[in-house]
């Protein structure tokens, strides 16, 4: 009798842990995700703070995007120069992070409208005699592989002409690091990034009045994905509407300098 009691009470009680897990599945479905690929060395765009934890303008905004479609966000790091292979194995959704729209990049990815305009400019030290363009002349000078800041150079024949040597770093910061050490003579690269290094850091640079080229920011899909490129956006106008965008722009930038909805 005791035998057949243990097996009937061992049968309600599977019964219930079944019925139990079914009904947590039920009631807790599982949210789709958003997976953003970016450049971890890239503020105030997006980069690793003092406790470790992804911060910045973009990563701001893409919090702001998933809360409101109701999407679990996954800030992933990536290697800039592998941005293309991890958007094609899908091990990231979208490339968010200081993007820039250009025609050759146009026919690569499914773009979002251009958020923030920005140019890509030559940081020099201040002690620098480099006051312009045609000081460049004979120097050598660093930028990011496979960036825009790149690809301006390649555009401006006459500033690529004129550079003595041209070092490739993997990232922004990396090419900072060579300026300050005195490995280099100067730095093309974002404007955005460049001047929150002077004006949040207090670094030890110059921006020459002279861009090397102008551009604009978009957020970058795959080749295709309109349906997710279409809800990002239209939460984007959305947010430009209210003025979420203004107030995140302003805690960053102190003003608001998107341009998305305007």
């Amino acid at each position: 009798m005791k035998k057949y009691l243990i097996m009937i009470l061992s049968l309600v009680l599977a019964v219930t842990v079944f019925t139990a897990c079914g009904s947590d599945e039920t009631s807790s479905p599982t949210k789709e995700t958003l997976v953003v690929g970016f450049d971890k060395e890239f503020p105030p765009m997006g980069f690793v703070a003092d406790d470790g934890s992804f911060v910045g303008f973009d990563l701001d905004l893409a919090k702001e995007v998933a809360d409101r479609l109701g999407y679990e966000l996954k800030l992933q790091p990536i290697s800039w120069s592998a941005k293309d292979m991890e958007l094609d194995s899908g091990n990231i959704d979208c490339v968010w992070n200081g993007f820039t729209i250009s025609e050759e990049r146009k026919n690569q990815y499914t773009w979002t409208q251009p958020y923030m305009n920005n140019n890509q400019i030559v940081v020099v030290l201040n002690n620098s005699d480099i006051a312009s363009l045609a000081d460049v002349a004979g120097k050598t000078v660093a930028v990011q592989d496979d960036s825009s800041a790149l690809s301006a150079i390649d555009a401006n024949v006459q500033l690529k002409d004129s550079i003595g040597n041209l070092v490739k770093t993997q990232t922004n910061l990396n090419a900072l690091m060579e300026l300050e050490s005195g490995a280099v003579d100067a730095v093309v690269m974002d404007e955005i990034v460049a001047r929150y290094n002077i004006e949040k850091k207090g670094a030890n640079y110059k921006v020459l009045d002279e861009p090397v080229g102008a551009e604009v920011f978009g957020i970058g899909f795959k080749l295709g994905n309109t349906e997710l490129r279409d809800k990002v956006e239209a939460t984007l106008l959305e947010m430009a509407a209210d003025g979420k965008i203004a107030e995140i722009s302003d805690s960053w930038f102190g003003k608001d300098i998107t341009t998305i909805g305007k």
